[in-house]
């Protein structure tokens, strides 16, 4: 295990020591004496001693400097930092002051009965972690000798608040939100803030994240830049008062403030002023844009301290590449410094660096010499919670960050999986903890909101009141934080504590609070086994509670299979389709099975309901505890839905190799199974929640495009369930009626007009064709109805180092046929994938049109994916790597993905579910 730190044991250890009468004490009551030698944050260290102060009820005026005086009482206590020369230190053995080797470290120390209480920090953030332990477990009435030494695992432990919305604003892209109190009314709440840092202080989380796209134009005014400000003068005022309120209080809780922002983002008034877009993702870098972003980063850290900066160089800017490395040296990092040496500090402000969409080692490999306090993050398992066993190449990616020397962070991102019910499970989390330390070699942790991310502060529960996700989600909070400080806890002690959490915030006896324990720890397998082995995605395209579509179970490459998510973020198993494919061949199964999930789920559910039937009624938190049981009868119908509908999917696969119409017989029980599992989801949900993605964009595709908030709610996935069934039994009936014979859907494509603007030809499409103006390859194999279309010839070289950039004009709506290779070899470019790219479905493309669409002589095969464009000049860009151009068409055409199967690999059966309305299912 590589950890940064050495926990330290509680334990208790008495050696005799003559107290020094070094004191000058009142007389009467008891005093709090403190040292601030060594203190450098006075903030946070006055903030100790007023708490705990408080907590004591020790007065202003008991609460004092050190000073010479007669001897010490048993009733005092006394704070201060560990010095060479500290009086305080002098008053501690010195084999316990040595164990502070932490600088969140903290030893309380009682030499006996009659003696005071001696709180030592390592620094500040020590003592204050020291004073909440005396608060917590009240140490102060314990008079008896104690020696308690403490320090987290965990180097980092934050959590993340997104200023986002669920929907686009006008005329804006993704992650494009000012900060407003339009938009974010929250923000501008102090008594909401307060509320928020307490609970963090209290689970000694020591990072708070805020995510936005680019949060600078909000935040600073730039000389150079006046008019790149996107809020009016008053709200800019209101936003210097409250960031500034927020970072100072975080300060005194032991917190830094990371603001995160995307590259390339620009404020919307400065791209307009300079004709650019806000985003490109293959933008070229300016030194206009360089300047603004460096001299905004700059003002940013000389404006407000105790900040830090989280980077994501991908997704809003082209990810892997010299760009990256480029942007991170040359601008940001130069930005940070110019910050800090304007604002006189010495303390480099900390910089993450996401490992998302970018080539994070070798960026890292060029800004070490430059930057120090660097840091490095990636997302745990994707934007789910999947596994505690991760492994593969996400794996290794996770370690060689962790081996570079920096500390490393493991992001809880999203959690599309999850949301929007109530996850409870400590078991499944701390054995995720295990994972970070024990496969990941990690030392940090970025916790998001459990659930509805995009709707912070509320949860998606339909209640009266807005619920606030602080409140509903606190054992998610508490539980992540505990596992950072600690993680090798016993299973047996675990119980005893949640048990007693749960006893206690519910007001129900021992045993009930038993019984929710283990009905919580059943219910959180669900959601994660259910994606790991039928999921396409572990990106929030994906909601998964929302249930899936057969074509998806059954033809999942259709959908842009992320199979990293089979690969890296499940236990050692098989795909359904691998599944059904054994079972036909009689082979031998590897790992864990779509059939063992599909039965364990259930067994999940099921034990958990059992368990709520032990359970009596509530005395405290009523309302919420009725709203967790719901949750816990949500989670089991969900899994029924899932069982039957997946093991209906393997009957259908069978059909597809056995030919036998007995198959597909077998297949319509357990779907109607399935559909009635989901009436039943669906009655537990209707007046319980609001929606089940607060992601309700047209990044959404799974189960089915969540553009304008469609399709957000199982009332609106249920009817399509109900349809897909009946087509399915429909097309069954024929196929009992006609037999085997197939009927063929015939289709052909017409060129668009359109008049090429950039310095291009075309070239008709067919076999032999050749699309490279600098290669003899020939196009080999293509489906007849793309024949005749005018193909774009490239430069596959120019292509591979610059990308490629189209020009042209056409009177009407088109689509552009772009080629993608299946292939990850960096030559090829990238396919629009939303996982990493949050405009890669902004022109419709990032589902592929047609699948298995064309071969090219000596390359892998092509799949077709299609940008929609309105009539006019246009600009088609392309990433770096190779593809090709192969037509127009009326944009009325290609409206539904389709297999061409031009190597003969047979049909995909997507037929059998038909349509709902215009959408195939």
């Amino acid at each position: 295990m590589n950890r940064e730190l050495i926990f330290m044991r509680p334990c208790l250890l008495i050696i005799p020591l003559v107290f020094l009468s070094i004191f000058d004490l009142s007389a009467g009551g008891k005093n709090l004496f403190f040292s601030t030698e060594g203190v450098s944050n006075i903030e946070r260290f006055n903030y100790s001693v007023e708490r705990l102060g408080s907590f004591l009820g020790i007065d202003a005026k008991a609460r004092k400097p050190i000073k010479s005086g007669r001897s010490l009482r048993g009733d005092d206590v006394i704070l201060g930092l560990v010095t060479p020369t500290s009086k305080v230190g002098k008053m501690v053995p010195t084999a316990l002051l040595n164990t502070l080797n932490h600088k969140e470290s903290f030893l309380i120390y009682r030499k006996d009965a009659s003696s005071p209480l001696i709180i030592i920090g390592k620094e500040e953030a020590g003592l204050l972690y020291g004073c909440l332990e005396v608060i917590n477990q009240n140490r102060y009435s314990e008079r008896r000798a104690i020696s308690y030494q403490d320090a987290p695992e965990m180097v980092l432990r934050g959590t993340s608040i997104g200023l986002q919305k669920t929907e686009y604003l006008p005329g804006r892209d993704v992650y494009e939100y000012p900060y407003t109190e339009d938009l974010f009314p929250w923000f501008y709440d102090k008594d909401l803030w307060l509320k928020y840092l307490d609970m963090m202080l209290d689970n000694k989380y020591n990072t708070l994240y805020l995510w936005n796209g680019h949060p600078f134009s909000s935040l600073v005014k730039l000389k150079d830049y006046p008019y790149a400000l996107e809020v009016d003068e008053e709200t800019f005022a209101k936003n210097e008062e409250i960031f500034g309120f927020l970072t100072r209080e975080a300060n005194k809780r032991g917190i830094w403030v990371i603001q995160m922002f995307y590259n390339i983002i620009l404020p919307k008034p400065f791209a307009e002023k300079h004709n650019l877009k806000t985003q490109e993702r293959n933008r070229v870098i300016t030194p206009l844009i360089s300047d603004y972003t460096r001299k905004s980063i700059a003002a940013f850290v000389k404006k407000y301290p105790n900040v830090g900066l989280l980077v994501t160089l991908g997704e809003a800017m082209e990810g892997v590449g010299q760009d990256d490395i480029a942007w991170f040296t040359k601008t940001i990092i130069p930005g940070v410094k110019d910050g800090l040496k304007a604002s006189g500090g010495i303390i480099e402000p900390p910089i993450v660096l996401r490992a998302h969409d970018t080539d994070a080692p070798a960026v890292m490999k060029e800004s070490l010499p430059l930057y120090k306090n660097l840091y490095t993050m990636a997302k745990y398992t994707g934007e789910a919670l999947t596994t505690y066993t991760p492994r593969g190449k996400w794996a290794e990616l996770h370690r060689s960050l962790s081996a570079m020397g920096t500390v490393h962070i493991q992001n809880i991102h999203i959690l599309a999986n999850l949301e929007p019910f109530r996850y409870a499970s400590p078991d499944f989390i701390q054995k995720s903890v295990h994972a970070m330390h024990d496969v990941y070699h990690s030392n940090g942790i970025h916790i998001y909101p459990q659930a509805s991310y995009w709707d912070w502060p509320y949860s998606a529960d339909k209640a009266d009141e807005r619920l606030l996700q602080v409140d509903r989600d606190w054992v998610w909070y508490q539980a992540w934080a505990r596992y950072a400080w600690k993680v090798d806890r016993t299973k047996e002690e675990e119980q005893a504590f949640w048990s007693n959490q749960l006893k206690d915030y519910y007001g129900i006896p021992q045993q009930d609070a038993s019984n929710l324990l283990r009905a919580l720890e059943e219910i959180g397998e669900i959601s994660p086994k259910i994606l790991r082995r039928f999921g396409i995605t572990d990106g929030n395209r994906q909601t998964s509670s929302l249930g899936m579509l057969m074509t998806q179970l059954i033809n999942p490459f259709r959908y842009g299979l992320f199979t990293l998510l089979y690969e890296s973020e499940a236990p050692e198993g098989e795909m359904i389709i691998d599944y059904a494919e054994k079972e036909f061949k009689n082979e031998p199964h590897i790992g864990e099975t779509p059939m063992q999930v599909a039965n364990e789920i259930v067994g999940h559910g099921t034990k958990a309901v059992q368990l709520l039937g032990q359970i009596g009624k509530a005395s405290k938190h009523v309302d919420e505890f009725q709203r967790l049981l719901n949750d816990v009868y949500i989670h089991h119908a969900m899994a029924e839905h899932y069982s039957y509908k997946v093991k209906s999917a393997i009957q259908v696969l069978d059909y597809k190799y056995s030919g036998k119409l007995g198959s597909l017989q077998a297949a319509v029980p357990a779907l109607e199974k399935s559909v009635e599992a989901y009436r039943k989801l669906t009655n537990l949900t209707k007046d319980s929640y609001l929606y089940a993605n607060s992601m309700q964009t047209k990044q959404r595709k799974i189960p089915l495009r969540g553009v304008d908030a469609t399709f957000k709610h199982w009332t609106e996935v249920l009817p399509v369930f109900e349809i897909e069934l009946r087509n399915f039994k429909a097309a069954l009936d024929s196929l009992e009626r006609k037999g085997d014979v197939k009927e063929i859907e015939t289709r052909s494509y017409v060129s668009s007009e359109v008049v090429l603007l950039s310095d291009a030809h075309f070239t008709t499409l067919k076999k032999g064709a050749k699309l490279y103006v600098d290669q003899e390859l020939v196009v080999t194999h293509l489906p007849q109805e793309l024949e005749g279309l005018q193909a774009v010839t490239v430069n596959s070289e120019d292509q591979k180092l610059n990308g490629y950039a189209l020009k042209f004009d056409s009177k009407r709506p088109v689509k552009v046929l772009v080629g993608y290779f299946n292939s990850t070899d960096k030559v090829f470019a990238p396919k629009p994938v939303l996982e990493i790219d949050a405009s890669a479905n902004d022109y419709g493309q990032a589902e592929a049109k047609i699948r298995n669409a064309m071969r090219v002589q000596y390359m892998p095969m092509l799949d077709i994916h299609t940008y929609s464009f309105p009539a006019g000049q246009q600009e088609l860009k392309l990433p770096k790597g190779e593809a090709v151009i192969l037509g127009f068409v009326d944009d009325r055409e290609l409206l539904h993905p389709y297999n061409a199967d031009i190597d003969n690999q047979g049909d995909d059966l997507d037929d059998l579910f038909g349509y709902y309305k215009e959408t195939k299912l």
